[in-house]
This record gives structure tokens, sequence and C-alpha cells, in this order.
């Protein structure tokens, strides 16, 4: 077997990405941790983190240093807007393959300096062969693309319009993986309760209220996550669904980006803070229920005010972990051209106290722990998640490997509960 060393930045749908590709490549290749040993290197790219493409000349050049015998290629959603640019700049590149194409890497690796980069490539009827790294849980990509605007963010223009993929080839994926020992499986999508609004086959009409009312039927999944629903989409039915129906874990990632209604409206989000706070809200009347979040800073035409805002939110929301940035211009999308960019040295001052704040909230909260008791997938020794994604540690030991257990919470910090089986 040949070696393939892949490089994974990035969301987890690029995560599931490389591992979709890792297992197309499986006949004839087998991975490796040190570029060193790789015949073929790969860099599945993301253009959202900050300064994606001086980051991948950087990490090219140094591999190419380190293995210049080795066959490059460059996938993800940087691919897809550079295109044959890449393999101008770095010309040692053999292929370029798009976040849309990943079912058409053996064409890419077989086609000489091959650019795909169709972001209206359909595969969402394609059946990739499956790999994960852990047998108690894995993702299960639910659709591809985006149909929002939001006018800081590149995706659509890098992963194409939306398309969800058939219901009935997602429940038979997720049987399959039933049966395989898989326990807990995540949902995967740019804006998942939005599934269900177009397919690219003949489809009867459901949601993704029916998708999950579905998945929950299947024997052996115990668990049911996703990531990561949009506000916007958030109605009484789903959040209903999500309350009471005992399989689904009790987090829910729900992206805020500002607090500010005037600010929402010139990222095109969609909804106001009042629509956030409302179904934040709601979804607090579910016990131990936690809530993780997005946070830009210092969005163009941010003011103190609007700032405040975000703190208010943060304020009455008190999320378990917030996932914040000063924002930064994407290429190809319209914030990059607002006239009004907010300073660098303020946004960075918003966001210490943002971070400052919300960790003053996480030793508030992490007091509370002590003495729950939370039912923890134990996914490797010693360490697993609890429904409410919280990871907890106990005792190393291989006893309770791949079971839900009840753990009594001893010890608590911002990042990590303890706890022993009870």
């Amino acid at each position: 077997m040949k070696k393939l060393y892949i490089e994974t930045f990035g969301c987890q749908m690029n995560v599931k990405d490389s591992e979709h590709i890792i297992a197309e490549l499986s006949d004839e290749y087998e991975t490796t941790q040190n570029p060193e040993d790789a015949e073929l290197i790969l860099l599945n790219t993301c253009s959202v983190r900050e300064k994606p493409v001086q980051k991948l000349f950087s990490e090219l050049g140094a591999l190419k240093k380190k293995n210049p015998n080795a066959k490059f290629g460059v996938c993800g959603c940087t691919a897809s807007h550079m295109g044959k640019e890449i393999i101008k700049r770095a010309p040692f590149v053999s292929f370029v393959l798009g976040a849309r194409n990943v079912s058409r890497i053996k064409e890419a690796l077989n086609t000489p300096k091959a650019v795909i980069t169709d972001i209206n490539y359909d595969d969402t009827t394609y059946i990739f062969k499956n790999t994960r790294k852990n047998p108690y849980k894995d993702f299960v990509n639910i659709m591809v693309g985006c149909d929002k605007k939001c006018s800081f963010c590149i995706v659509p223009k890098t992963r194409g319009k939306e398309l969800s993929i058939p219901m009935d080839l997602i429940i038979k994926q997720i049987e399959k993986l039933a049966k395989e020992g898989v326990k807990e499986i995540t949902l995967l999508g740019q804006n998942v309760n939005n599934y269900g609004k177009r397919f690219s086959v003949e489809h009867p009409k459901v949601d993704f209220t029916d998708l999950l009312k579905e998945v929950s039927k299947i024997d052996g999944i115990e668990r049911i996550r996703f990531t990561s629903p949009h506000p916007l989409h958030a109605d009484d039915r789903f959040l209903d669904e999500f309350a009471n129906n005992p399989k689904i874990c009790k987090h829910i990632h729900f992206p805020l980006q500002s607090g500010s209604s005037e600010i929402l409206k010139a990222m095109r989000r969609g909804y106001t803070k009042e629509w956030f706070l409302n179904r934040c809200e709601i979804i607090r009347q579910i016990p131990d229920v936690s809530i993780t979040t997005d946070i830009i800073v210092g969005f163009p035409g941010e003011s103190e005010e609007d700032f405040e805002h975000t703190m208010d939110v943060l304020e009455k929301v008190r999320f378990e972990q917030i996932f914040s940035f000063v924002y930064s211009p994407r290429p190809l999308t319209e914030a990059a051209e607002m006239p009004n960019q907010v300073d660098k040295n303020i946004a960075k001052e918003r966001l210490y106290r943002l971070q400052s704040r919300h960790g003053e909230i996480l030793d508030e909260i992490a007091k509370n722990q002590i003495g729950k008791i939370y039912k923890v997938l134990i996914d490797e020794p010693g360490s697993g998640k609890s429904d409410n994604f919280f990871t907890v540690k106990i005792p190393e030991t291989n006893k309770y490997l791949g079971e839900i257990v009840d753990v009594k919470i001893t010890e608590a910090n911002k990042h990590t509960l303890k706890g022993e089986v009870i």
C-alpha cells in the first residue's frame, strides 16, 4: 500500500470530507502521520479562518521541503475559490479539488494538473465508502452547500447552492453504522434545520424535524447530535422535538454572530437580537441544556453600542462555550468591501472584554456542576462527552469503553469535568 498524508483545516464538514477522501483511496493508500513517508500529500483547506491563502502556501512550502518527491493535492474551500491559481503559484501541486467535488478524488488524482472546482456538482446520491476514527460515534452529512447570503461568509461561493441528501440514503447509512456498533451520530450541514428545502431528485416533502423523528427510530442509535442549526429556522416545532425527543442530546450550537440587530442586518443573518433571545429563552427551559455559539467582534460598522448588545446577549444566555473572533475580511464577500471597517485595536480590545467576561461566566457554570449526575458516552479510555456536551474525565480504564454510564461530577473547571461512575 502507498502512504497518504492529509492535513485538514476548518470545520467538521471538512473533517468528514477528509474521511471520505481517505475511504475513497483506501484500496490504494493507507494513511500515515509522517509526511516524509507519504507518496501522496493532501491539504484539505478552509476559507473561513484568517489568512487561509497565506497559510495554504506556507504549509505547502514546508511540506515540499520535507518530502520533495511526494505528489501534492489541494482540496476544500480555498481550492474551490482559487482553482488553477494554486497550480500557478505552486507548480509542484498535481491537482486541485473543490469542496463540492469530493467524490471525484480518484479522477483528480489520475488526471495531470486537474482543476475540478464545480460548485454546482451534485454528489448528494453518491454512496461514499465509510471510515471513522471512533468506533462508537460518527458524523453523517445530510446536506451540501448553503443558500444563505451572509455578507461575511465565503462558503456559498465554495460549496455551492444548498442540496439535501435524500432521507432514505441517510437512514440506510445510519442503520449500517448502528449495526457496526455506533451509538452516537452527529448530523452535519451548513444549516441543518433547513434540511428538505431542495433535493436534486424527486422526493417527498420533509423537513429537519421529520428527519430527526426518523433517525430516532433506528435501533442501536442512542444519541443524536447535529451542527449547526440556523437561528432563523429554529421554529417552535423544531425546538419542541429538540426538547422532548429523548435520543436528541441536549446541546445546541446556536451561532449568534452579533447581539446587535443593526449589525445582524448588515451581516444578512435574517433574524434580530430579540428573536435570538426568544429562542434561547425557550431552549433554557430544558433541564441541563447547554448552548454554544459563534461571535464575530468588530464587524464593519460595529459601534460601542452595538458591541454592548453582544455583551447583553452574553449576560442573558450565559453560553457554555463561545467561539469568538475579530472580524477579518474574506475574498468574494460583501463585507470585505464595506467602507466602515473597524480599527483592529478597537476590535481586539472588545474581543478581550468579551472573552474575559465569558471566562468569569464559565467559572460560575463550572461551580454549579459539582454533584450533578450526567450520562456520559465513554468513547476513549477515561474520557467521554455528557449528553449536554461537557468533556467528562473518569479514572482511566477500559471497563466502560463504548458504554453510556452515569457519572457523578466531583471536580470542575472551565473546560473539563471530572467524576466517578455510579
